[in-house]
């Protein structure tokens, strides 16, 4: 098992926009140690669509060196491209990740037997579990759950990441055999209500260890106790909703004095109003904001 709780990291950036290793490093460790089984390197989160293969790489090795004794790795290695995806898969395979995050392809928009032939270029590259990431708010096609099953025959394929709310769909994933784990942060608690392991998180990156009690408490059959703790988290969700991820969770970090830095374009520096409403939402959550 990989874990219950995994964070999609965020890439530091400094000034001049080169990637800040140190920061990450200290930063993968923080979240290790609040409540994360493992964190999830290069994925929409840590802005992949930015990085250059090398730096992709580079990320890679850092995280498994910072944490990989203590903690999951996994490497987000898929693109529009089946063959850029097969080449950084085995990359990552070879430099030790404990696992690949791999999403539908986006842009191309593939039918959904392309889909499968994508995954199963990818899955001959490596032994290593495969998390298929399904989220069609941002890459338009939903995997089907006609599909979900062909997945599902391919050894190394482990479990999905599901940012689609559709519970019937969700339930489909356990039905066939596959680990779920929530890939948007407000589906936790009903994922892992329905028999779910837990999430890829990007609120965890804040509220880390209120998100493990809350696993832990739901799995452990103290539903109302996870289901206080949901509540609870509200400031959580909404902070993410605040603008396009990850410019509110980074804005978020800087506030908490974990110096992050900012992005690289398309995504822009937050502005005020945008870093008022985050503050707000820290405030709410009784985080101490330092900036």
């Amino acid at each position: 098992m990989l874990g219950h709780i995994l964070t999609a990291i965020v890439t530091p950036f400094r000034e001049d926009e080169s990637i800040d290793f140190d920061s990450f490093q200290r930063l993968a460790r923080y979240l290790v140690e609040h409540g994360s089984d493992g964190i999830v390197v290069a994925g929409t989160t840590g802005e992949s669509p930015t990085l250059t293969d090398e730096e992709r790489l580079d990320l890679f090795r850092a995280a498994i060196e910072a944490v990989g004794a203590d903690a999951t790795v996994v490497a987000g290695t898929g693109t529009y491209s089946t063959r850029h995806s097969m080449h950084l898969s085995e990359r990552a395979d070879e430099l030790g990740a404990d696992a690949l995050l791999v999403v539908t392809p986006y842009y191309n928009k593939p039918p959904q037997r392309g889909i499968v032939a994508h995954f199963e270029a990818i899955a001959r590259t490596s032994d290593k579990p495969i998390i298929v990431y399904n989220i069609p708010s941002r890459v338009v096609v939903n995997i089907e759950p006609e599909t979900i099953s062909r997945l599902a025959e391919i050894t190394t394929i482990r479990a999905v990441k599901q940012a689609n709310g559709d519970i019937d769909q969700a339930q489909h994933i356990i039905d066939v055999g596959l680990d779920l784990y929530a890939g948007d942060d407000v589906l936790v608690q009903p994922f892992v209500e329905l028999g779910g392991l837990g999430g890829i998180c990007v609120h965890s990156h804040v509220v880390g260890p209120q998100v493990a009690e809350q696993v832990r408490a739901t799995l452990a059959g103290e539903l109302e106790r996870g289901r206080a703790l949901d509540r609870e988290l509200q400031p959580a969700y909404d902070l993410l909703q605040i603008q396009t991820n990850p410019l509110p969770i980074k804005a978020a970090l800087n506030l908490l004095g974990h110096g992050v830095g900012g992005h690289r374009l398309p995504l822009p520096a937050p502005v005020e109003a945008e870093l008022a409403a985050v503050r707000a939402c820290l405030e709410r959550l009784s985080l101490p904001v330092t900036a």
